[in-house]
Formats: C-alpha cells, sequence, structure tokens
C-alpha cells in the first residue's frame, strides 16, 4: 500500500462531499476540489480573497483527460509537452464538462497534465479533474513549502494532506503557454 493511500481516501470523501483539500501537486501546494462543481470552486475564490475574474490551473491525470475536457485540442502539443522539464500548464480553448465559474469568458481553460505520484492517484480514482490554485491568499506570496501556508488557508479547507508536509525542497509554480497550431506564447515563464 503507498504511503498516502490513506490521504488519497480522506481526499475522495471531502471532493466527491463537495469540499476543499490542501494538497502537494508537481508544482506549489495547492487549494483543490471537484473542477465541475460550482459551489466547491466558489468556495475557493471565497478562501484565497479572490476575484471569480481570476483563472484558476485544472490538474489531469493524462493526454486522454485532456480529449475528453477540451474541444479538438492539437495533438501535437502533447509532443512538445513530452519534452518540458518544467511543469507546464496548457490554456485550451473549447472548455468541455467544467464547472462555468471555472471557464474563461471565451471558453478557455487552464490545464496541467500532472506527473507527480500523489495526484495522479488522487485523479485517476476521482476520475474527475481537480482545481489547483497556490494555497495563498489572493496577492500575497505563494507558499514554497508547506510550512509557509498561512494558518487562515488551513483551517478553511477539509482536509489537509499528511503526505509530503515535511517535504522542505523549495517549490515553484508551473509555466503557463498558449498554443495556437505549433505556436507557443509564453504567458508565465
Amino acid at each position: 500500500m503507498k504511503s498516502f493511500e490513506n490521504d488519497i481516501v480522506n481526499c475522495l470523501d471531502v471532493l466527491k462531499a463537495g469540499g476543499l483539500i490542501l494538497y502537494p501537486t508537481d508544482t506549489v501546494w495547492g487549494i483543490g476540489c471537484d473542477a465541475t462543481n460550482e459551489t466547491a470552486i466558489e468556495k475557493i475564490y471565497t478562501v484565497k480573497k479572490r476575484s471569480d475574474e481570476k483563472a484558476m490551473i485544472v490538474l489531469v491525470a493524462d493526454e486522454r483527460d485532456v480529449m475528453q475536457y477540451v474541444a479538438a485540442p492539437d495533438l501535437s502539443l502533447f509532443d512538445y509537452l513530452a519534452t518540458t522539464t518544467k511543469p507546464t500548464t496548457v490554456v485550451y480553448d473549447g472548455a468541455l464538462g467544467f464547472a462555468d465559474n471555472l471557464v474563461g469568458k471565451e471558453g478557455s481553460i487552464a490545464i496541467r497534465i500532472c506527473r507527480e505520484e500523489f495526484c495522479r492517484h488522487l485523479i485517476k480514482r476521482f476520475r474527475k479533474p481537480i482545481v489547483s490554485t497556490s494555497a495563498n491568499i489572493s496577492g500575497m506570496p505563494f507558499p514554497k513549502r508547506f510550512n509557509d501556508i498561512d494558518v487562515d488557508i488551513k483551517q478553511k479547507v477539509d482536509y489537509i494532506v499528511q503526505y509530503r508536509q515535511n517535504d522542505e525542497s523549495s517549490a515553484e509554480p508551473s509555466s503557463v503557454i498558449k498554443w495556437n497550431n505549433g505556436k507557443i506564447t509564453v504567458l508565465r515563464e
């Protein structure tokens, strides 16, 4: 049994109930919820004291998930992503099946295929994309490790993952790009 099995089970219960989790990702610690649950997404905006005009990232487990939740993605993008070393989030047009308050006005969605073991297990077992937004109050610095997360955030989520809390390596957010027929626009390095 994986060292994080208990965390997975608890996260699944919370996500299915429309709650919020605080969890380690392939980048920084994130606040997460069911990406198809409008009420849960609204809770994240409230916890972060953030305008719902600002987009949030969604994590998926693999390319098939992207194809399920995006209308006609350019498949050559997956070849490019296979060459990246830094976690890379892609802004796609034609979001499908997400909560309305998660999708941009023009129908876009920011998705990252997560390669981190815990997140991949969680997403695959949940069978839906999971929101991942940095675990900080809007406008404040993102936490580079678990101990940097504001107490207020920790008190307002429904479950805090135990796995990797003691990891002292300094995390960085993902790169964010827009892909347009092989042309890359970098939105965040």
